[in-house]
């Protein structure tokens, strides 16, 4: 089966974040880690989870380590579940993706749709705004760059964050940027 799935940042507007995709129902989770990671343009530098709820639920999904006893739900290996068996069918399913534990970002996993079509390999259809830079202070971060962006982009603070953002001097950021076929690129190196 083929999975259709939107995944959403959570508390980002003006635009959201978000990407469609389509993946094998054969992934595991530590798989479709690696796709999100991709997708976004993340730069796995952080932990993750996978679970029913924000902050909690009856299982986390996750890389198993030290810390494992220290949480009150059961911890299943991302590297041994596969996505099949969580969600099945079953299109009213959601899941929340934890990425970075320290900025919290939460991504809304709604299937959409299953199919019989059997795809080899992960696929991007659409997708929308920047994704925040890793370690950007979370949600909160994020809008402050952009209203930084927007309202200030020749600030000494503007000029301190493109530096940082490893921006060129005539190379700009725009938060609705998205480029689909730049996507599709980064997951046929899955």
């Amino acid at each position: 089966m083929t999975y259709q799935f939107k995944i959403q940042i959570k508390g980002i507007t003006k635009p959201p974040v978000w990407r469609r995709v389509l993946v094998p129902d054969t992934f595991t989770f530590q798989q479709f880690h690696f796709l999100i990671q991709e997708v976004f343009g993340w730069e796995n530098m952080h932990l993750y989870s996978f679970s029913e709820e924000v902050y909690g639920g009856s299982f986390r999904i996750s890389e198993p380590d030290e810390m494992d006893d220290c949480y009150s739900t059961p911890t299943k290996d991302a590297s041994k579940v596969k996505l099949r068996a969580y969600f099945g069918k079953d299109t009213s399913k959601s899941l929340v993706y934890w990425y970075d534990f320290g900025d919290d970002w939460m991504h809304i996993i709604k299937l959409e749709l299953v199919s019989d079509e059997v795809l080899l390999h992960p696929r991007c259809l659409a997708g929308k705004g920047t994704c925040p830079p890793e370690d950007c202070g979370g949600v909160g971060g994020y809008e402050y760059l952009k209203a930084l962006f927007r309202e200030d982009p020749e600030s000494e603070e503007a000029q301190e964050m493109r530096e940082w953002l490893g921006l060129e001097e005539d190379e700009t950021w725009d938060a609705n940027y998205f480029n689909l076929e730049e996507a599709n690129r980064y997951l046929s190196q899955l």
